[in-house]
């Protein structure tokens, strides 16, 4: 962005200026959250159902070697209970999955803010431009006006609406993007989580028992 907008942008091109910052670097968080589940996740899980055909104790060290994955949180707080019936595995699935809403949805709040306040604040810029360039005007003499002060004004307002706008815009770009992700993400929850639930009531195993479990945390 040019930096004569900065500039020439007033007061508001302060916190504007803030508001960029901190969108670029949540959205670079964001990213980099997002990227690593697309890229790897749906190839890990696969892996843990072919595994669970035949034996849970693999599959649930495979799911502890990827706890940067929500399903693979939220399947492994099933799976870890000792001797569950069927009532109790589908209420940890639901549990385990509702505690990770919140980390699918981080900052979604931050940037909701950013998009609102930020075309206001340029509003405000423009408005302050414009009473700048007012007030540089005599009236029945234009000649003895003050020229810089009605050209900064202008400038002030036009500058303000412009950074506002950029800034609002590239953040709900960025964040219609990541909702789309995370609605994908619960739906994909329920898909596997349905899965893993059939795959639970068809199987002749009883829960995973506590030795096994023991094992498990012993090895992690």
């Amino acid at each position: 962005m040019n930096s004569n907008i900065f500039t020439s942008s007033g007061i508001v091109a302060i916190p504007l200026l803030l508001f960029s910052i901190l969108s670029l670097a949540l959205i670079a968080e964001r990213c980099y959250f997002w990227l690593r589940i697309l890229r790897r996740q749906d190839t890990v899980l696969k892996r843990v159902f072919q595994v669970l055909e035949s034996d849970w104790y693999s599959a649930i060290k495979i799911l502890k070697r990827n706890l940067q994955f929500p399903i693979c949180r939220i399947f492994l707080e099933a799976l870890e209970l000792e001797a569950a019936t069927i009532e109790e595995f589908q209420i940890a699935l639901e549990t385990a999955a509702r505690a990770e809403v919140p980390v699918l949805r981080r900052f979604n709040t931050v940037f909701d803010t950013i998009v609102a306040v930020s075309p206001l604040l340029g509003l405000l810029g423009t408005v302050l431009g414009l009473m700048t360039s007012f007030a540089s005007l005599r009236l029945g003499d234009v000649s003895q006006s003050d020229t810089i002060g009605v050209t900064g004004g202008i400038s002030e307002a036009l500058g303000s609406t412009v950074l506002g706008l950029v800034v609002a815009i590239v953040t709900l770009l960025f964040s219609n993007a990541f909702r789309s992700f995370y609605r994908r993400q619960i739906a994909l929850i329920e898909e596997y989580s349905g899965r893993l639930e059939l795959m639970f009531r068809k199987l002749e195993r009883p829960a995973v028992s506590k030795a096994a479990v023991s094992k498990v945390k012993r090895d992690s």
